[in-house]
């Protein structure tokens, strides 16, 4: 492997990362895509006093298309709220445990009431915004305030939400990385430059010191490096496999290891955890009630309420979706079916009790992991007093699906590699017979 050459002489990955691009490029056009009926400047004057509430955390993950009342205001967050719902129904309700054992059938089942569920929740935040953007009146942002508007926005709203569930379906099945993760981290790194350029503007105002500066600019670089040696770091346990003689071959008897990443969720659990105490906050907000409105302000980021949630959210689903993607059941019952087995523990249900324990182990150091660097990172800028938003979540959304997405074309080129060898052996061989 070569780096940047390498991808370009592979025609299919070459292919897989322009069809990602151009998704991506049609997403970002649609940002700038309005929904009718709204005045662009007094939106973006009401949205100015906006900053630091849901509102503003809802345009971060959006990518600025909530700030333009775009046809994908509402991002993708929908899906992924409605993900976590039928994810956590699927250990409640035994008839989608059994869809999920059914294999393909059952998970594609699944995924269509997961959208069914997104509908839903559009619908009722689509209505929402258009409510609250309409009792908005200083200055008015809609046009022709009524019902019409109200039921125009939330179709226009959801028909974008789902365009984009659509896009993040085609960018998994036919491009590089994960469509939804990717999606979101597009979101997230089209507001750097705009970050970057309203840091330097705060700098030649002199609201912005150049030492506080520096710091900040250290403090990312310092969680840009925590984050890339904790997403590779892993636990190896080691495995033997005990010779076996079939007829003349002979089977096993070597030594290898079953790796265990600290962070087995990956960037999951803050994306899911965002989501969830997005969804009271923002209801909250739209209807006009003491209790709920109240609810709403406990639940805004930087708030403390939000951020003991935050991070108790983020270790329910780090043990929660580990649990799911890791079955140690079916780990321990592939060892003893070839012959393997951990040095010192009995194959079976010993072996079980020693993965889950290493595992539960891993997944609570990485849970703090997470927790801190989502936290900490939001806690210093707000002590620092940082005219600009920096956030923890954003820079490990950012790092992990950067991550992931290069471990997966680093995959896809080895195989491809490994391919090529295996046909110029057998092309060999064929020669040398010949």
């Amino acid at each position: 492997m070569s780096g940047a050459p390498g991808l370009v002489k592979i025609p299919e990955l070459r292919n897989k990362i322009i069809f990602t691009l151009v998704t991506l490029a049609i997403y970002r056009l649609g940002v700038h895509i309005p929904t009718p009926g709204v005045d662009g400047a007094a939106l973006q004057a009401a949205f100015a006093n906006m900053q630091g509430t849901i509102f503003g955390w809802f345009n971060l993950f959006s990518g600025g298309a909530l700030e333009r009342f775009s046809i994908f205001a509402l991002g993708i967050m929908p899906y992924i709220s409605s993900s976590i719902i039928f994810q956590l129904l699927t250990v409640m309700v035994p008839y989608l445990a059994e869809l999920q054992k059914e294999g393909e059938q059952g998970r594609k089942k699944i995924t269509q009431y997961t959208r069914y569920g997104t509908v839903i929740l559009c619908f009722v935040q689509g209505f929402g915004i258009a409510t609250t953007l309409q009792a908005y009146s200083n200055p008015p942002v809609v046009l022709e305030p009524g019902f019409a508007f109200k039921l125009m926005t939330t179709i226009t709203l959801t028909g974008g939400t789902m365009f984009l569930v659509w896009l993040g379906e085609q960018i998994s099945e036919r491009g590089i990385g994960n469509g939804t993760s990717i999606i979101i981290f597009a979101g997230i790194a089209a507001r750097i430059p705009q970050g970057i350029s309203s840091a330097f503007s705060l700098l030649r105002s002199g609201e912005l010191n150049i030492g506080k500066l520096i710091l900040v600019a250290a403090l990312i670089a310092a969680v840009f490096f925590i984050i890339i040696f904790f997403e590779r770091a892993s636990r190896r346990i080691p495995v033997h496999y005990a010779k076996r003689v079939v007829g003349r071959k002979v089977y096993g008897g070597q030594n290898t290891h079953i790796p265990l990443k600290l962070n087995t969720s990956g960037v999951i659990p803050p994306i899911f955890a965002s989501s969830l105490l997005m969804f009271p906050a923002t209801i909250g907000t739209f209807v006009a009630a003491g209790v709920l409105q109240t609810v709403s302000s406990w639940l805004s980021p930087g708030g403390w309420l939000y951020e003991i949630l935050f991070v108790g959210l983020i270790f329910f689903f780090c043990y929660f979706y580990t649990a799911v993607v890791f079955k140690t059941e079916d780990v321990a019952d592939n060892l003893k079916k070839y012959g393997g087995f951990v040095p010192g523990i009995r194959p079976g249900e010993n072996t079980v009790r020693y993965i889950d324990y290493v595992l539960t182990r891993l997944t609570l150091s990485g849970a703090v992991y997470i927790a801190a660097i989502c936290v900490l990172p939001t806690i210093m800028s707000e002590t620092l007093k940082v005219p600009f938003y920096f956030g923890g979540t954003s820079v490990l959304i950012l790092v992990g699906v950067a991550l992931d997405t290069v471990a997966q074309i680093e995959t896809f080129m080895l195989s491809r590699n490994y391919e090529g060898f295996m046909k110029h052996a057998r092309v060999k061989g064929r020669a040398a017979y010949t």
